[in-house]
């Protein structure tokens, strides 16, 4: 139920209403096999990761700062399932496909899952250190070329927009909204930074397309019909 996630009232002792703070009340959220949750329940999530804030009884209350929602699905078992909205799904940044290991990362997994091998975990960053690399990637400066690359990439996938191609008036059904565009920049400076850039280039975006665009469109009966997968879409309209 969406109290699970964000919390109840509940009467106390002094016979007066006291919230309970639920588990999005946290700094890095784990949603696992999102897809199983009721739909009313995802519903719960669409403020607190769009407002960063939740409002119950009448009240808003802000959550911790920094905040990350992560979530996985299975795309194989359908039973049980319940679609996410495209709303929902537009407020996560990226959707990273996880395939097969490899031999070499199965090798690994199993050597680390079937022996005694105790893992110590050592602390890296700190919430204010986050925060403080946000802020940073803020004030990457960004040429209006690499902006004006992204907001007509992301224009490429409406199929009402003269900036339209074939292949989206063909496949597509539903393009990328603005988060799109904002996400690409955003995803273009933290990529540019990580090669030891000062600013992106439209390299870093393309680097990004993939798993900004591939859950933010939606593609037709015919795209299915002539096995046109979602990144076969992007990779041509890259």
């Amino acid at each position: 139920m969406p109290s699970d996630i964000i919390g109840s009232e509940i009467l106390d002792e002094n016979r007066s209403f006291t919230f309970i703070k639920g588990p999005l009340f946290s700094n890095i959220i784990l949603a696992d096999e999102i897809n199983r949750t009721p739909p009313k329940t995802q519903s719960a999530l669409l403020e607190a990761m769009q407002e960063r804030a939740i409002t119950t009884g009448g009240k808003n209350y802000k959550l911790p700062s920094p905040f990350f929602v992560l979530a996985t699905q299975n795309p194989i078992e359908q039973e049980g399932t319940y679609p996410l909205p495209e709303a929902q799904l537009d407020r996560f940044m990226f959707n990273i496909w996880v395939d097969y290991p490899t031999f070499t990362e199965e090798m690994a997994i199993v050597k680390a899952t079937t022996s005694n091998i105790e893992t110590e975990l050592k602390q890296i960053l700190d919430g204010e250190q986050i925060i403080q690399y946000q802020e940073l990637i803020r004030r990457v400066p960004v040429s209006d070329n690499v902006l004006e690359y992204a907001v007509k990439l992301v224009g490429k996938t409406r199929f009402n927009s003269e900036l339209a191609p074939q292949i989206t008036k063909d496949f597509i059904t539903w393009g990328a909204g603005p988060r799109a565009s904002q996400n690409l920049i955003i995803g273009a400076k933290c990529h540019a930074l990580l090669k030891g850039k000062f600013s992106p280039d439209i390299e870093d975006v393309q680097a990004v397309a993939k798993p900004i665009l591939r859950h933010r469109l939606v593609r037709n009966y015919r795209a299915e019909a002539e096995g046109y997968t979602m990144d076969r879409i992007i990779e041509e309209l890259l």
